[in-house]
């Protein structure tokens, strides 16, 4: 009896831990890597975010979600890394280096000029829908829909060319470590002398 109450005496905590670890995990926050440059200069390739699965959407959060569904090339496994540019019942067009949402210019500071002219180019949601599976011909982001670009204009598989993210396929809006931008940086430095 002596043996149970010790072993017991450590399972429990351990399972105790194990559960809230999983909901934690589940429900309020998550830990991901970058997988490629399409948020460049921002965020780079095997950098760390974290998600945060309660946190408000706004125009130009970041976000993490799960391709599968939205992007015909995705598979289940496939997770992205984007930046809300349209909200549900936003209209969104590209003109001349500059994204207007319902007709106001977007703040777009963080990245080049060069990506917000000719990395992004000119459009607006009726023309790009006219090439998606779904959603055609629409012109204003439809309920519980967001619409998303990379940071890396000309390189990003984004909204532009398969439409919108479902607001239940969002992991969460992501938060990266600073310190491992630096640390990125300061190795490709270090790679680009030798």
């Amino acid at each position: 009896m002596k043996i149970f109450k010790e072993v017991f005496s450590w399972i429990i905590p351990i399972a105790i831990g194990l559960v809230v670890g999983f909901g934690i995990k589940q429900f309020v926050i998550s830990a991901d890597f970058v997988d490629g440059d399409s948020m460049q200069p921002n965020l780079q390739n095997k950098q760390m975010v974290v998600s945060l699965r309660t946190a408000k959407i706004h125009r130009n959060s970041v976000i993490v979600f799960n391709a599968h569904g939205e992007d015909p090339q995705a598979t289940s496994k496939d997770y992205y890394v984007k930046r809300v540019i349209g909200l549900p019942g936003d209209t969104v067009r590209s003109h001349d280096g500059n994204i207007y949402v319902n007709h106001t210019k977007l703040y777009q500071g963080y990245i080049s000029a060069d990506q917000r002219t000719s990395g992004t180019g000119d459009w607006n949601l009726k023309s790009l829908s006219s090439h998606w599976v779904g959603d055609k011909q629409v012109t204003k982001i439809p309920k519980d829909k967001y619409f998303v670009l990379g940071d890396h204009r000309s390189i990003s598989d984004d909204s532009r060319y398969w439409g919108f993210v479902d607001k239940d396929k969002i992991q969460g809006v992501t938060k990266a470590f600073p310190f491992q931008k630096k640390s990125h940086q300061i190795n490709q430095a270090y790679k680009i002398g030798n």
